[in-house]
C-alpha cells in the first residue's frame, strides 16, 4: 500500500479538488484515513431523525477546525467530519463541501 497526501490551499474547495484529484490519478476506491485542517465556510448533512434515507443539509459561514476520516466511492470523497467552532463546541456529519480561505487541509489517502 501506499499513502498518499493531497494538500488544500487557499481558495480551493476541498470536495471538488479531491474529485479531480481522483479521476486524474485513476481512484475510484478506497479509505481515506485522515482529513485535517481547518476551513471557513462548509455544508454538513445529518439524517433527521425519523428517516434515516433523508439528509438535512446545512451551510456554515464561519471558521472552523476540520478533522475526519472516509473513503473513495465511485471515484468521490465520502467524508465523515467533525467541525470545531469558537467556544469550544463541535458539529458533525456529512461533509458536501467546504472552502479553505485562510489556512489549509490535508487529506491522507492509501492506495493498493
Amino acid at each position: 500500500m501506499k499513502l498518499l497526501k493531497y494538500k488544500i490551499l487557499p481558495g480551493q474547495e476541498v470536495m471538488s479538488l479531491l474529485t479531480k484529484e481522483f479521476k486524474k490519478n485513476r481512484l475510484t476506491a478506497g479509505p481515506i484515513v485522515s482529513v485535517i485542517g481547518a476551513v471557513d465556510e462548509c455544508c454538513i448533512s445529518n439524517m433527521p431523525r425519523l428517516d434515516a434515507k433523508k439528509d438535512i443539509l446545512h451551510t456554515y459561514k464561519q471558521p472552523f477546525e476540520l478533522s475526519g476520516v472516509g473513503e473513495i466511492k465511485g471515484g468521490k470523497p465520502h467524508i465523515h467530519c467533525i467541525l470545531g467552532k469558537e467556544g469550544d463546541g463541535t458539529l458533525s456529519g456529512h461533509l458536501h463541501w467546504a472552502k479553505v480561505k485562510t489556512w489549509y487541509v490535508t487529506v491522507y489517502i492509501l492506495k493498493e
